[in-house]
């Protein structure tokens, strides 16, 4: 099940990888000093002897939230276009005076390479309270109100392959090191989400992998044997736990080796129905790219997915729509990638798939709210509010589905050692809205709704569609 999207890509070009020693800086002014929305403008400047991917490069705006406020993101005009701007807003794990939020931005893999010495030309953008509440820029960390022209701006940071190369955060906030998760989600202006529909919500609110909930709520904790990942391995229902992270109930799927079949600890949380097919799916989740403790280096499959079952090889009615993230490559590639895959069909043997993928090759660790929308005409991936993939409709599903999480390892050959180690993949939430397309913002919105109401679970969604 989930299964190896990335079989069907291993013939695909790795994308040119960064400078050994990337050095950059940003430039920033600030376009309104205004109290309707604050406008941050950039300019990234390459100024190391190498190229450097874009898609490697994070740029941070520290600022002081309001209270009670939550925010959204705009990209107003970019040399390199909107499109291939990306975004975050998060929280601070140490908050001061003058921050307690950033906005984050970076590039998909369209916005190229920057040259020695080159720049990005102008990023302009601009945030805003999502209620158009007056907003105080006088007390962010990253503001300068006399900024009015491009200059270098060490109030914000960058980072390349998670590295900081430019820039001081607010103190002990290192863009490097550990953070909170996203808090709201970037878009244009949102609206409401749409009223009434059949929905699933769930926020994992439960005590532990036994707890009768679980069952009574329509999962399963899986405890069966077989594929995919190592032959032999132990779908092990005890390694997915749950437990409090600030304020919400966290689901943890932990994998565990020590490199042999028989050590290797598999885990895997589905709906025990299969009665989803179009509408929303949504999902925060927490990748990560090195294990807990031990050696690094197996080729590990964190996911999000739906799936109905495949009744015969090449059969037109199976239907798969995967989030898959590899942080130490696999399937022919040598480094961190991300899928998205949308399947009609496939052949286990011989092999034969017939998918359509969007991927990105940079890393995901840390928290994404991961969003897959199906109508009658195309899929459509979201990442961090960002469009990463529109899919065609000849792969829309013509049967039911079941809701999916999983983390396992495709083979033991990526790292060899005996040493065990153990790796983690959270889940804060799940969501799914009967035949509604809704933008993630308006994702966020529902989400935020369930949890100010206090419902942790709600499942309206009929069992024959």
């Amino acid at each position: 099940m989930g299964l190896a999207a990335g079989l069907g890509c291993a013939a695909l070009t790795a994308l040119p990888a960064a400078a050994a020693d990337p050095s950059l800086k940003v430039q920033y002014r600030q376009s309104s000093t205004g109290s309707d929305q604050a406008e941050p403008w950039f300019k990234v400047v390459n100024t190391s002897g190498s190229a450097v991917s874009l898609g490697t490069v994070k740029v941070r705006y520290y600022f002081k939230a309001d209270a009670g406020a939550s925010y959204t993101f705009a990209c107003s005009w970019a040399v390199k276009g909107c499109a291939n701007i990306t975004s975050t807003f998060g929280t601070l794990a140490r908050p001061t005076s003058t921050a307690d939020r950033y906005l984050e931005i970076g590039f998909t893999a369209g916005a190229g390479s920057l040259a020695p010495g080159a720049d990005t030309g102008d990023i302009q953008l601009r945030f805003y309270r999502s209620n158009w509440a007056s907003l105080n820029q006088s007390d962010d960390y990253s503001f300068g109100p006399s900024q009015t022209a491009y200059g270098d701006w060490t109030k914000t940071t960058a980072t390349v392959g998670g590295a900081l190369v430019w820039g001081t955060a607010p103190d002990g906030n290192d863009p490097g090191g550990p953070t909170n998760p996203p808090t709201d989600p970037p878009t244009d202006p949102p609206t409401d989400p749409p009223t009434g529909g059949a929905a699933l919500f769930d926020d994992f609110n439960y005590t532990s992998h036994t707890d009768p909930a679980i069952d009574s709520h329509g999962w399963s904790v899986r405890a069966n044997s077989g594929g995919p990942g190592v032959p032999g391995a132990a779908w092990a229902p005890e390694n997915v736990t749950f437990a409090k992270e600030g304020t919400n109930s966290i689901m943890n799927l932990e994998t565990s080796t020590a490199g042999t079949s028989g050590t290797t600890e598999q885990t895997e949380v589905l709906t025990k129905a299969m009665k989803f097919r179009n509408g929303t799916y949504a999902a925060r989740v927490r990748f990560s790219d090195t294990p807990k403790s031990g050696p690094d280096g197996d080729r590990l499959v964190q996911t999000f997915f739906t799936i109905n079952d495949l009744k015969a090889p090449m059969a037109d009615d199976y239907a798969e729509y995967d989030f898959e993230y590899l942080p130490n490559g696999g399937w022919g590639e040598p480094a961190n990638i991300l899928y998205t895959t949308s399947w009609e069909t496939y052949r286990p043997d011989p092999w034969e798939a017939v998918n359509q993928h969007s991927e990105s090759r940079i890393s995901y660790a840390g928290w994404h709210d991961l969003v897959v929308t199906i109508d009658n005409n195309a899929i459509t991936y979201y990442v961090d509010g960002q469009t990463f993939g529109t899919h065609d409709a000849r792969y829309l599903p013509e049967r039911p589905m079941s809701i999916n999480f999983n983390q396992w390892l495709i083979d033991l050959a990526g790292q060899t050692s005996t040493t065990p180690r153990a790796y983690d993949q959270k889940v804060d939430y799940v969501l799914h809205v009967k035949d509604q397309v809704l933008t993630p913002a308006q994702v966020g919105a529902k989400v935020n709704a369930y949890r100010a109401a206090g419902t942790v679970f709600e499942d309206t969604v009929p069992g024959g569609q």
